[in-house]
């Protein structure tokens, strides 16, 4: 089943063609170097570039993948969480395209998309599993028990992780985008020299909240340069970067122990992260539990996931029609 698969939620402008869970092509039109000016996303910058990119993107998507336009059996398209702005561009322009070429239009969740970056390279993993998606917008522990059925069991009731990533290292000077750059420099963690708190949330064991520790290491950061004490940057990205994965592996963990699972996922932007990735490997070999990940170019915002969820949504009966409308917020396990 040849779909086309549009992906517009934030900052990246892609489009893919996919089989099944067979990648085509893949297409991503970064808009990195224009929001780094700013020290993160512009959302009215970024919608006007979808605008300007979309139908380029899309035709590249198709002539890489050695097809037509004709030879489409659907279009899929991210319509939901992200920048209100940036979806409607993709969601808009994916209506119009399924409409004219008079062929099923599958609308597709974000957050299942990122899980499913997991299928592309990973023949051997089907649900039932145990995910962890973490991104700039959403950190969450998720109960997947078929391809189109997801239970989330813990959120972020605050920040992100990626969130506290990016504005911590922005506080530290490092550019756009900023998780990226302080797992990059990032060295060995000393919590004597920079004791960051490990925020709990009681009565909610399952749950996240980043917002203490990002504004911790901020005043830090701030009591330093006001003292004149000089920050050694590559010493505390480590040492944010480990309490970060400490608080995401330690719920993880819990609900994987409460539910008695068996194999386990990361997904998302962060799941590219050198120290999560590594510490999720280590855990997982102590419980003898299978680990899964997707290749690195499928970590952050890309179509080719979108069109792999969008298969088993359309398996599922999961189709829109120009009614569709793209929306800022939605759950997982939205029906």
């Amino acid at each position: 089943m040849l779909i086309l698969a549009i992906e517009s939620s934030c900052d990246e402008t892609a489009a893919a063609v996919t089989n099944g869970r067979h990648i085509l092509s893949n297409i991503v039109a970064t808009q990195i170097a224009e929001h780094r000016i700013y020290g993160g996303v512009v959302p009215e910058i970024a919608s006007r570039r979808h605008t300007e990119a979309i139908s380029g993107v899309c035709n590249e998507a198709v002539e890489q993948a050695g097809i037509k336009y004709t030879d489409l059996d659907a279009v899929a398209v991210t319509f939901a969480p992200g920048l209100i702005g940036a979806l409607l561009v993709g969601t808009n322009f994916a209506k119009g395209l399924a409409f004219s070429l008079g062929i099923p239009l599958i609308p597709v969740h974000h957050l299942r998309s990122h899980i499913a970056a997991n299928y592309i390279e990973n023949d051997q993993l089907d649900p039932p599993f145990l995910c962890l998606t973490v991104s700039g917008g959403n950190s969450i522990i998720t109960k997947v028990s078929d391809y189109t059925k997801f239970e989330p069991i813990g959120k972020t009731m605050d920040d992100a992780a990626g969130e506290c990533f990016d504005k911590t290292a922005r506080a530290l000077g490092l550019p756009y985008p900023g998780g990226l750059m302080l797992d990059k420099i990032a060295t060995y963690p000393d919590f004597e020299k920079y004791p960051l708190p490990f925020p709990k949330l009681s009565g909610s064991e399952l749950d996240f909240s980043f917002s203490g520790l990002k504004t911790a290491v901020i005043n830090l950061i701030h009591n330093s340069n006001q003292k004149g004490i000089e920050i050694d940057t590559p010493v505390l990205a480590a040492t944010i970067r480990k309490r970060v994965c400490d608080m995401l592996a330690d719920n993880t963990f819990k609900a994987v122990e409460k539910f008695g699972y068996k194999t386990v996922a990361l997904a998302g932007g962060v799941s590219a992260n050198s120290e999560l990735r590594s510490r999720f490997d280590e855990e997982c070999k102590k419980r003898n539990i299978r680990l899964f990940y997707p290749e690195l170019k499928y970590c952050g915002d890309n179509a080719a996931m979108v069109g792999v969820q969008a298969y088993y949504e359309y398996k599922s009966g999961n189709i829109a029609d120009t009614s569709l409308n793209a929306l800022a917020t939605l759950p997982i396990d939205y029906r």
